[in-house]
């Protein structure tokens, strides 16, 4: 017998295997192993797969499962999402007309994202701090912000390196050369781009686009700071300064003005939240470590960069063309439900006729819905389903955002990263997949904190208190 979340007793399931796994070993194989398995072009496949043994646990608890306030408006958007099934083949206005089976793969791939997203939510905010510590699930996401300062520093040297991974060997050549398939099973170390009039390596290892690297630095890093370096020893300590200060250089040069934002925003919130949580020993050492941060930038080319950056806004003008374009094409075509997944452009955004050429990687026009994850929830889900998975994250944030925990700091400092890069980046896989690891240990501190689960909804058949 063990126990589960409120102390009832739990018939234990015949093992599988000869040895005992320690809750919470999915997470431990999908993030501990992550390079090996982007190595093996199966990184985002893991995180998906290992929801299933996830999703295995809580179905054997399933009449004692708990769910934070707001998570009716989650399922609300998961039905949605299923609904976009029904205008996946509606042509959409100024999108190329037909389409193939491939939609299906695209909306199916997706939902599986989703549907993790909701599984990880709810195995760890339904396994206890004795089960599963907050601290392992801090230290395993302070773990990925290493890796990700060594594959961008790895994309800032060694920007050419690309590997054809075990995935890509294995699986048939018109399935792998599918656009976002082969994005992600194709190990690459970084975009080249010429935003500033030559060729410069935006770092993208070990993930598959340079925006979602910036992404997981932001919401990976509090998580660092908090297990890494201030409840950490000496010796793990000493490490993960000099991994932060490594780290700067791909996040300099990375020329990812959104991550530059986010981190200032970040920034500005944990300040805040020391000043008013914080003793004057806190405020003193926040004090110290924000002049010190503030000569270090000044000393930096950032600020340089910065300029040269803002000199030449590149991809401004198309990101502003694709998102009226799509927001002026779900509106007219389908507003309340949108198109289940992403459409092709028809012609360009800025000329009839234009497109790919040769020599010429940035004529072609992205396709509609992405660009940004808001815009993918107005083409794709409508605005009923922007409007749900929106609230919903509000909701957490509100809930959260005058809590004094660490893990609520560190929580809420992701939700602001969140909401900026909603215009800018593609969230779904690893980014959203960490936000709602971030909301379920907020949610699960603040259970324990107020009595534990009988405070909270139970999900059995219906909903009661």
């Amino acid at each position: 017998m063990r126990a589960i979340a409120g102390g009832a007793p739990l018939a234990e399931s015949p093992r599988l295997l000869p040895w005992r796994l320690r809750p919470g070993w999915p997470l431990t194989v999908a993030l501990g192993g992550f390079p090996v398995w982007w190595l093996l072009g199966l990184a985002n496949i893991m995180l998906v797969l290992t929801a299933v043994p996830m999703g295995l646990t809580l179905w054997r608890r399933r009449g004692r499962l708990v769910a934070p306030s707001g998570f009716g408006v989650w399922l609300v958007f998961l039905a949605w999402v299923v609904l976009g099934l029904l205008t996946l083949f509606a042509d959409a206005p100024g999108a190329v007309p037909g389409g193939g089976a491939s939609r299906y793969l695209v909306w199916g791939w997706r939902f599986a994202w989703y549907s993790a997203f909701t599984i990880v939510l709810l195995y760890i905010g339904n396994l206890s701090e004795r089960e599963l510590p907050s601290g392992r699930i801090g230290r395993l996401l302070g773990w990925m912000f290493v890796v990700t300062t060594f594959g961008g520093l790895l994309g800032s040297f060694f920007p050419g390196i690309q590997l054809t991974s075990l995935m890509e060997m294995l699986l048939p050549g018109g399935v792998r050369q599918i656009g976002f398939i082969r994005d992600i099973i194709h190990p690459k170390t970084a975009e080249i781009s010429t935003i500033l009039g030559f060729e410069q390596s935006r770092p993208m290892a070990p993930f598959a686009y340079a925006n979602t690297w910036g992404s997981a630095y932001a919401f990976f890093l509090p998580y660092f700071v908090l297990t890494w370096i201030v409840r950490a020893k000496r010796t793990r300590r000493v490490f993960a300064i000099l991994v932060l200060v490594a780290s700067l250089w791909p996040v300099v040069y990375s020329l990812n003005r959104m991550l530059w934002v986010a981190l200032g925003g970040m920034l500005v919130f944990g300040v805040v939240k020391l000043a008013q949580v914080g003793g004057p020993r806190v405020i003193a050492r926040a004090t110290v470590a924000l002049a010190a941060g503030a000569v270090l930038i000044a000393l930096s080319p950032l600020p340089g960069l910065v300029q040269d950056r803002l000199d030449n806004p590149h991809s401004n003008n198309r990101r502003t063309l694709l998102a009226e374009e799509t927001t002026r094409s779900a509106l007219a075509g389908s507003p309340l439900v949108g198109f289940g997944t992403t459409r092709d452009v028809q012609g360009d955004l800025g000329q009839v006729g234009g497109g790919n050429k040769p020599g010429c990687k940035a004529c072609g026009s992205p396709p509609l819905g992405t660009q940004g994850h808001l815009w993918l929830l107005i083409f794709a889900n409508g605005i009923v389903g922007t409007i749900l998975f929106c609230a919903f994250f509000l909701r957490r944030f509100a809930a959260h955002w005058k809590d004094r925990g660490a893990y609520s700091l560190a929580g809420c400092s992701v939700l602001i990263s969140c909401g900026l890069f909603l215009i800018t980046y593609d969230l779904v896989e690893v980014p959203l997949y960490t936000v709602m690891i971030a909301v379920a240990l907020m949610w699960r501190a603040k259970r324990d904190e107020i009595g534990g689960p009988a405070r909270l909804h139970m999900l059995t058949l219906g909903w009661r208190r």
